[in-house]
């Protein structure tokens, strides 16, 4: 089996009032790939942004049952990892990598 790429780990940063509320605590949040392992996640948040990473925590969303207009779908779950930086290190979610 291949091993992932980074840019297949980490899908995109979550850019919400609650995540900019802990980027005050040196965290970021990510939205990241539902098979990605807390070692693959900080191997690529260090690869990708050049940054020590102190920890790792993940959070799985399950689907929700939503209805649009009388049809009712379920939503697919989502993962996302809060991940903790080493003091001096930080990481601007909002410039491109």
């Amino acid at each position: 089996m291949a091993k992932p790429s980074h840019y297949d780990v980490i899908l995109s940063p979550v850019i919400t009032e609650k995540s900019t509320l802990v980027s005050e605590h040196n965290q970021v949040i990510f939205k990241v790939a539902p098979t990605a392992t807390k070692p693959q996640i900080k191997a690529a948040v260090e690869a990708l942004f050049k940054v020590k990473v102190k920890a790792v925590n993940t959070i799985v969303r399950k689907g929700k049952l939503k209805a649009f207009r009388g049809i009712r779908a379920i939503q697919s779950d989502t993962k996302k990892a809060i991940v903790t930086l080493e003091g001096g290190h930080s990481i601007d979610v909002t410039t491109g990598v």
